[in-house]
């Protein structure tokens, strides 16, 4: 397979940081005051040399084979801001992180009604079956989490940990009241930006936020409604066990009891909590079936396969060969 020039926004940042793990050159485009999407390479992670930045004002100066999109924004905004008329018409990729909103069933995709069509990737399958594709061809290609392999579950901490940037400023799709209810009967403390708001430990770096959170006991993830959340899937790579509501697309990952515990009851799964409080050996034992879980479905080889793939695909579709696999989900 030819090695790809791919332009991209920064949008997610630790899933750039995996992505960015596909041995493609990707190039983000940057502006001066680094607002939302041209913040460039950032400073909390260890990203690889084949993430280049650009200034936004040289796109139009480069050529490039594809063009990856994450949000309204920029398939409305930036795509026609900073590509030339040629470019406007390079093959393109829709990487759809999130769960439909505002409507959970008909929500139609903001990308199914483009003038130039393309390749429609979701992060879970729950994803693509709710949201309204149109006609698109689409893939799922599930989340993979790029951190240290030597980093491993530690657990002597008889505390739980949430790791989620600014709950308090989408509360109930966050689990923010949930957060704080648990937080009244358990020990809980949270990481992420803004989290020092409400007495957590504020933004952590990404490269040592893993190092961090294995030395609790479990993380607690209280999302009411949103994708498959990273944070869940960094945990059960280094074996740690997982609390989570039993929503979106958890409970087809997480068997309750199994390789973690999911219930769609708050107290159930703060009497959950207290178990693995006075339990480290149970711990131990969940969060060794969740590693299993993530090295069987979450590797980083098999995410890298499914995004040559896909790329590829993009490319055969925006150039009229369309591959046998173009309209396939992993």
């Amino acid at each position: 397979m030819s090695r790809l020039k791919i332009l991209i926004w920064h949008i997610h940042g630790s899933y750039l940081n995996t992505l960015a793990r596909v041995d493609h050159d990707w190039y983000l485009p940057v502006k001066e005051d680094r607002p939302e999407g041209y913040g460039g390479r950032g400073w909390t992670f260890d990203l690889p040399a084949n993430l280049h930045e650009i200034p936004a004002a040289q796109v139009r100066e480069h050529d490039f084979d594809v063009v990856v999109l994450q949000t309204p924004r920029n398939l409305h905004e930036d795509l026609p801001a900073l590509l030339g008329p040629e470019q406007r018409r390079l093959p393109r990729l829709y990487l759809e992180h999130n769960v439909p909103r505002p409507h959970a069933a008909n929500t139609r995709h903001p990308f199914a009604d483009a003038p130039t069509p393309g390749l429609l990737v979701h992060v879970t399958p729950f994803n693509r079956l709710m949201w309204d594709n149109g006609g698109l061809p689409t893939r799922v290609i599930e989340h993979s989490v790029a951190i240290d392999p030597e980093i491993a579950y530690d657990g002597r901490m008889p505390r739980g940990i949430t790791v989620v940037n600014g709950m308090q400023h989408r509360p109930r799709i966050a689990g923010y009241d949930l957060f704080l209810h648990a937080r009244g009967h358990v020990p809980l403390d949270a990481v992420g930006m803004e989290t020092e708001a409400f007495g957590g430990l504020g933004d952590v770096p990404y490269r040592t936020l893993h190092r961090l959170t294995a030395r609790y006991r479990f993380l607690y993830s209280p999302m009411r409604y949103t994708s498959l959340p990273l944070a869940v899937v960094e945990a059960m790579t280094i074996g740690m066990p997982v609390v989570a509501l039993a929503t979106t697309a958890l409970p087809d990952v997480i068997q309750d009891g199994v390789n973690g515990f999911v219930s769609a009851d708050p107290e159930t799964l703060i009497a959950r909590m207290k178990t693995l409080i006075v339990d480290p050996d149970l711990a131990r034992e969940i969060g060794e079936r969740g590693r299993v879980t993530a090295r069987e479905r979450f590797s980083l080889d098999r995410f890298r396969a499914d995004w040559d793939d896909a790329l590829h695909a993009a490319i055969a579709l925006g150039t009229g060969v369309i591959s046998s696999s173009a309209g396939a989900s992993r």
